[in-house]
């Protein structure tokens, strides 16, 4: 049960996650040992299990075929899209408020975004909630989680393997994830679940590998 994860194990979920939807090029692949140890002491459950499966499969392919297949679901599907406010606002100019005021939600938690990706990039808001505030992040993840949801399944629909790290991020949110896009659109017209789970790139004045050791 991911309710027996305590707020450093559920840092290291985000952190770890983070990481695995970014883009495998060399140096990402090379901190890749380090989340698996990280990975390996969590309390066992739905975020360990999907995020063993993930790692797993990359160590048993080639690099260029990982950043093939990242390139592949990531740059041509425009359902699987792991920015986070595209799901709510579109290409509209409501986004580039929305855009705006994340970066200020980061601010008031004391950190300055200063990163090359947008403010909404999943590994972003995931980088944010492992290291900055943990209770915001996840907060902030729980408004947007119906476009996570539908993110999973689009990923889940194509068989790749990046479903397995959105997996782990949504099992540590509150209430069932949804079976279907329907149930996921649902979820959007109805809104989340209120309650928080938890107490309290990467652009944010942090180091990557030892966020998860």
């Amino acid at each position: 049960m991911t309710a027996t994860l305590g707020a450093r194990e559920q840092a290291v979920v985000l952190q770890a996650a983070s990481l695995c939807l970014q883009y495998p090029d060399e140096a990402l692949l090379a901190h890749l040992p380090t989340v698996r140890a990280a990975v390996g002491e969590l309390t066992g459950g739905v975020a360990r299990r999907r995020l063993s499966a993930f790692l797993d499969a990359m160590a048993a392919q080639p690099a260029s075929a990982s950043a093939q297949h990242y390139v592949e679901v990531f740059d041509t599907r425009r359902r699987c899209c792991l920015y986070l406010t595209w799901w709510t606002d579109g290409e509209t100019r409501r986004r580039g408020s929305s855009l705006a005021g994340l970066k200020a939600r980061y601010r008031e938690s004391g950190v300055e975004f200063d990163g090359a990706e947008l403010p909404d990039f999943l590994p972003v808001v995931c980088e944010f909630a492992a290291t900055a505030d943990l209770a915001g992040g996840l907060e902030l993840l729980q408004e947007h989680r119906a476009g996570l949801e539908l993110l999973r399944l689009a990923l889940v629909d194509v068989a790749s393997v990046y479903a397995a790290p959105v997996e782990a991020v949504c099992a540590l949110l509150p209430g069932p994830s949804p079976r279907d896009v329907a149930a996921a659109k649902a979820l959007a017209r109805s809104g989340p679940p209120r309650e928080q789970v938890g107490l309290e790139l990467l652009p944010f004045s942090t180091t990557r590998p030892e966020a998860v050791r």
